[in-house]
């Protein structure tokens, strides 16, 4: 039993005053060591105290103080007067546990820096060069935007500190059916990141064993006459591809495309197969890692999240130095000239673009997370606005800078631009099997708090029992494999996700919280209902963009 009196509960640690002297036997060292209460057990206190009805009477008022004001947050602290001093302890180093703002930049940063990052180029080639740009920086000021209207929202009612989430407020402010829309909406990012992560885990796999087979067993055969980029959706030997182009091609490019590419034999490509049977073996490398009762382990993996980034961000550096940049804005299109490189200002599937966007800059469901420790909360809006300077920088560098260095028909460019590289190429070898351990490391997280969120919701507990758990991860992974044989692309899969929790979580929510907040102030102006009914609008236009460009991308 603990010092409140009910089970499991321990009384906060709060500053002790300088009323009350510490006993004999501590040792206050420093000025700089301070004196805080520590929780106490009450039985045995209460037997040892046989006799002493001051320090029982000490403890039942301590146990009174305890439960008016049971969290160490709390504004009704427990006077100095009634700690005694046994109470007391000296903590030698005062932890705050609170974050600088350079933390808090950084958190989001690597937050919003997804496997979104692979996709940009083929984003920018669904929108065109200039519409491309433009659109990404008008989607990164609309989720900024509607990321400030939620910090601020908690800011503002003083729930930021609270331990309060966002879909709570939706649930006081909107109704049940907000607060569901807001879980959902989160589960279904946490289900698309998983499909992507096992796509993309499929793909690293099979390209790193592809680099080992072939220097293992032709080394000689792998001279490639600096050709280190590929056009997959003209090669017949990449199953997991697809084209609608008829590509034309010169002598001397397919004698070069033939020196990059290989024949696999055929027992070989039937056993290790992208499509077909890759996703099948992930499962023995995946399946023991995500039955763990707690992700403590991977969570210690999470900085490999920024050498990957940072290692790509170099990686596009080296290749656009390698290739030169090629870019042509006269003259039209030609899809079937594998070298006629023409690059269009824009183009009517846009809304591939600003799918992805909204994915790659959604933060909206854990931005009160990680500035609810912020050191200086009123820096809380400035560090938000530098990180999404910050990653609108790196998307469009990465988007920009591999798009218009690219030596082929930009038609060639996939959802994935490591697919661009020749499998043979050392730099890419690294860049995949990084990727690969890195998402080997996240993907149980994922699953992880997938499972948290929903069994919660279902059953009140995050582990109600081992059937339920290994049932619900049987069901995640199969949803992967499916979508990693039968629809293996990124592009389409981060498209529809980001375009539907872009509009419901990211716009829709916040808009309409801000706006019911104005109206119980009596503060809600004609122009604030048109302007946030627009951003709705144009959220939902984004979701349905991504149902008209079916089989068009």
């Amino acid at each position: 039993m603990s010092i409140n009196g009910e089970p499991g509960e321990t009384a906060p640690l709060l500053e002790s005053g300088d009323s009350n002297s510490p006993p004999a036997s501590i040792n206050r060292t420093s000025d700089q060591q301070e004196r805080r209460r520590q929780p106490v057990d009450f039985s045995s206190l209460n037997s040892n105290s046989s006799g002493d009805n001051g320090l029982t009477s000490a403890i039942l008022r301590y146990r009174y103080y305890g439960r008016l004001a049971p969290h160490s947050d709390s504004t009704f602290q427990m006077p100095d007067h009634v700690v005694p001093p046994d109470f007391l302890i000296v903590v030698p180093i005062v932890t705050e546990g609170k974050q600088s703002s350079l933390i808090t930049i950084f958190s989001l940063w690597n937050t919003m820096m997804g496997t979104s990052i692979l996709s940009m180029p083929w984003a920018i080639r669904q929108a065109g060069f200039l519409t491309g740009i433009s659109l990404l920086v008008f989607m990164a000021l609309l989720m900024f935007y509607t990321s400030y209207r939620i910090l601020k929202a908690m800011q503002t009612t003083g729930k930021l500190d609270s331990g309060v989430d966002f879909s709570d407020v939706c649930h006081m402010s909107l109704g049940r059916w907000a607060q569901i829309l807001a879980v959902v909406s989160s589960l279904l990012t946490l289900l698309g990141g998983a499909i992507v992560y096992w796509i993309l885990l499929s793909n690293f796999f099979y390209n790193v064993v592809n680099f080992i087979y072939h220097h293992s067993t032709s080394p000689h055969k792998n001279v490639s006459n600096g050709i280190d980029y590929v056009c997959p959706s003209m090669s017949a030997s990449h199953p997991g591809n697809h084209s609608n182009h008829n590509w034309t091609l010169s002598s001397h490019y397919s004698s070069q495309w033939l020196a990059s590419s290989h024949s696999h034999e055929s027992v070989y490509d039937r056993v290790w197969d992208e499509n077909y049977t890759v996703p099948f073996f992930l499962i023995c490398v995946l399946g023991p890692l995500i039955n763990f009762r707690s992700p403590t382990f991977f969570t210690k993996f999470n900085a490999l999240g920024t050498f990957s980034v940072a290692y790509l961000v170099s990686f596009v550096a080296v290749k656009a130095h390698q290739w030169g940049f090629h870019m042509n804005f006269q003259g039209e299109n030609d899809v079937k000239d594998i070298h006629h490189i023409y690059i269009p200002e824009f183009q009517g599937t846009f809304a591939a673009l600003t799918g992805i966007a909204a994915l790659a800059y959604f933060v909206q469901n854990c931005v009160i997370s990680i500035c609810r420790n912020q050191q200086h909360p009123e820096n809380n809006i400035r560090d938000l606005t530098i990180a999404y300077v910050l990653v609108a920088v790196t998307y469009i560098y990465m988007g920009i800078m591999f798009y218009a260095a690219f030596p082929l028909n930009k038609n060639c460019i996939e959802d994935n631009l490591l697919n661009n590289i020749a499998d043979t190429d050392i730099m890419a070898f690294v860049a995949r099997i990084g990727l690969f351990f890195q998402m080997v490391c996240v993907f149980p997280l994922l699953l992880y708090i997938f499972r948290a969120q929903l069994l919660f919701s279902l059953f009140g507990n995050v582990w109600p029992s081992l059937k339920h758990v290994l049932g619900l991860n049987v069901v995640l992974v199969g949803i992967c494999v499916v979508f990693a044989v039968f629809l293996p692309h990124i592009g389409s899969i981060i498209g529809f996700v980001g375009a539907f929790c872009g509009f419901s979580y990211a716009i829709l929510l916040p808009c309409l919280v801000y706006m019911k907040t104005l109206s119980d102030r009596g503060e809600l102006s004609p122009f604030t209902v048109v302007f946030h009914s627009f951003l709705i609008l144009l959220g939902l236009a984004n979701f349905i963009g991504q149902f008209l460009i079916i089989g068009k991308t």
